[in-house]
């Protein structure tokens, strides 16, 4: 299994690197098309990584199969690498459609932010609690990892129409929620840097935390505790002390590590994005305005739409469909108002209110665009803060 398991995590890492250099060939597709003629052979070799970047990822999904005998995506780390995965089959398939460099050259950063998230849990293997013991985990999940894959590339094309039609010399609340969006990109990179760091450098600290039975329970921080558990006692010498508990309303054995973890990111995400705004000397949104300037606005606007009613019904089946039947075999009810099951159907009302909009009302352009964007901000807060912060059934996970 440890060989299997090595493999696993190697093919993993190829594949990020190899979308990473991937990604930036077809952004000189878009540099090389302004002068020469010379874009087509960095757009096939671009294509062509990424081909072999998603074959390896398939190899690792396989291979992490066979070592752990169930489908890789009972847990965080498997979950978001599964979804990462779903976002690159999603783009290629896209790109055999439009042939996009320019979808390339965001899709694919905006999925290896998604890999690199994943990477930051725990990979180990644990055998499967028995409610997870069930054909329905692989339907459930991977139906909906797919199907939110789908519109996130609404999100990216959404982006790309925001970016190149939104005037960036004017200040407006319209550049400001832009650059919101992209400051909040930032802070998930933050998240992988922080995290990276403190793993590298194998820093622990040890809480003594009481429970509700009376008995001590020990709670792992693996990045300075900037809040404590709520009532917890600091274990470990020479460790940073605490500045402040954690709310005693955020319930789970766990809860404070996760707030402690999103502290950093808000901490070190923004580090990073003031420093890139002081290199720069412009807003991150101005920056990139200029590559955008042979962006097709309305086969962006029809792609945003085309990914949200081809993943809408694919996350319907996924996250309310086979996600009820599960519950009712695992826990005896179709529905709990579980933070996960509740968030999930936030999203698919949000959808279904996209596409009411679109077909009755007849939204299009940057109204649509602003939707896409406001959708996978409610995926991002159900993948991020409902598993970091809230806690419920779906904790195991």
């Amino acid at each position: 299994m440890g060989d299997l398991l090595s493999i696993s995590s190697t093919m993993l890492y190829t594949a990020f690197i190899l979308y990473l250099i991937a990604t930036f060939f077809f952004g000189a597709t878009i540099i090389d098309k302004r002068t020469s003629k010379k874009g087509g052979k960095a757009e096939k070799i671009g294509i062509t990584l990424t081909l072999i970047g998603f074959a390896a990822q398939i190899i690792y999904f396989i291979t992490r199969w066979i070592a752990s005998g169930h489908a890789p995506v009972s847990n965080l780390f498997e979950f978001v690498t599964f979804f990462g995965m779903a976002m690159v089959l999603a783009f290629i398939i896209l790109y055999f459609i439009y042939h996009l460099t320019i979808l390339g050259l965001f899709a694919l950063p905006v999925a290896m932010i998604v890999i690199a998230y994943a990477s930051m849990f725990p990979t180990e293997i644990s055998p499967l609690v028995p409610s997870l013991q069930s054909h329905w985990l692989y339907i459930h999940v991977t139906t909906v990892a797919l199907g939110e894959g789908l519109l996130a590339i609404s999100f990216v094309t959404g982006l790309i129409y925001l970016l190149g039609q939104i005037d960036q010399t004017v200040r407006s609340l319209r550049t400001f929620f832009l650059e919101l969006v992209l400051y909040s990109l930032t802070l998930i990179v933050g998240f992988v840097i922080i995290t990276s760091t403190f793993g590298l450098l194998d820093y622990e600290a040890t809480f003594t935390v009481p429970t509700n039975g009376g008995e001590a329970a020990t709670a792992a921080y693996h990045l300075p505790a900037i809040a404590s558990p709520n009532g917890g006692t600091l274990e470990t010498e020479n460790a940073m002390k605490p500045w402040f508990e954690t709310p005693a309303w955020m319930h789970g054995a766990d809860a404070g590590r996760k707030f402690n973890t999103v502290i950093w990111s808000f901490f070190t995400g923004s580090i990073l994005y003031i420093l890139i705004r002081l290199i720069i000397r412009k807003r991150i949104g101005a920056a990139i305005q200029p590559l955008l300037k042979k962006s097709k606005p309305d086969l962006m606007d029809e792609i945003t739409y085309r990914s949200v009613a081809i993943g809408f019904p694919v996350f319907t089946l996924g996250g309310i469909i086979f996600a009820s039947i599960w519950a009712q075999i695992a826990w005896d009810r179709f529905w709990g108002w579980d933070p996960k099951e509740v968030w999930a159907l936030v999203t698919w009302f949000f959808y279904a209110a996209f596409l009411h909009l679109r077909l009755s009302r007849g939204w299009h352009g940057e109204k649509t665009a602003w939707l896409a964007v406001g959708g996978f901000a409610i995926i991002m807060f159900n993948l991020i803060a409902v598993n970091l912060v809230l806690a419920g059934l779906h904790s195991y996970a």
